[in-house]
C-alpha cells in the first residue's frame, strides 16, 4: 500500500481497518484449530477435520492483509497469530491440569477430551500454519508485482495453490505419519488440499474481492 497520508483522520481509519482485519484473521485461525478436534468422514474414503471449513477464510484474510498493507505487515500479523495459538494451547492445557469438583466430572471429561493436545498434531499445525501463511503472503506479493496489480483472482488463487502445499503436507505428515496407512495418508493430504482450494475458489476469492474493494474505498475517502 502507498505510504499512509499524514492526515490524522486517514491514519486512524487505516489503523482501525488493520485492527479489524487482524482480529478476524487471528480468530479464524484459532477457531479452525478448535474445530479440528472433530473429524468429518464421507463414505469411509474422505476424511478431513472440521477446521478445514474455516481455515481458507484465514487465508482469504491473509490475502487481504498482503493486498492492502503489504507482505511486511502480513508477516507481522502471521507471527502474532502464531504466538496467539501458542498462548491458547498453554492456557487451555493449564485448564486440563487443574482439578475439578466431582459433581462436574462429565464437564471436565469433555473439556479434557477437547483440549488434551497430541504433541505431534500441535507441532504439525504450527509448522503448517507458519510455512503456509508466509509462503502464501510472499507469493501473493510477487504475483502482484508480475501482474502489475491486475487480476486479483490470479493472486488469491495462485498464492493459495502454493500456500496450501506448504500448509497441508507438513501438517498431515508430522501429525499422522506412522499412524495411518500410506493410502489413507495420501487420501487425507489430497482431500484436504482439494477441499481448501475449492472453498478458496468458491467462497474465499469472491469475499476477498468484496473486502478489498470495500477497504480501498474506505481508506481512500
Amino acid at each position: 500500500m502507498d505510504k499512509v497520508s499524514e492526515n490524522p483522520f486517514k491514519n486512524r481509519k487505516n489503523n482501525d481497518a488493520l485492527v479489524v482485519v487482524t482480529a478476524l484473521f487471528v480468530t479464524c485461525y484459532l477457531v479452525s484449530n478448535l474445530m479440528a478436534v472433530k473429524i468429518i468422514g464421507f463414505f469411509g474414503l474422505f476424511y478431513f477435520d472440521a477446521g478445514t471449513i474455516v481455515f481458507p477464510f484465514a487465508y482469504m484474510l491473509g490475502d487481504v492483509l498482503t493486498e492492502i498493507w503489504g507482505y511486511r505487515t502480513a508477516r507481522k500479523v502471521i507471527f502474532l497469530t502464531f504466538l496467539c495459538n501458542i498462548l491458547l494451547i498453554v492456557c487451555t492445557q493449564i485448564g486440563v491440569w487443574l482439578p475439578s469438583p466431582d459433581y462436574l466430572e462429565s464437564n471436565a471429561t469433555a473439556y479434557n477430551t477437547i483440549f488434551t493436545y497430541v504433541p505431534r498434531i500441535v507441532i504439525g499445525s504450527l509448522v503448517g500454519f507458519l510455512l503456509g501463511e508466509l509462503s502464501n503472503a510472499w507469493f501473493m506479493e510477487r504475483i502482484k508485482q508480475k501482474t502489475k496489480g491486475r487480476r486479483l483472482w490470479v493472486r488469491t488463487i495462485g498464492s493459495s495453490l502454493i500456500g496450501y502445499v506448504f500448509d497441508t503436507l507438513p501438517f498431515v505428515l508430522i501429525a499422522f505419519y506412522g499412524t495411518l496407512t500410506t493410502r489413507d495418508l495420501l487420501l487425507m493430504i489430497g482431500f484436504q488440499y482439494v477441499m481448501k482450494i475449492a472453498i478458496e475458489i468458491v467462497f474465499g476469492t469472491p469475499v476477498a474481492y468484496a473486502v478489498i474493494a470495500s477497504l480501498k474505498k474506505y481508506l481512500k475517502d
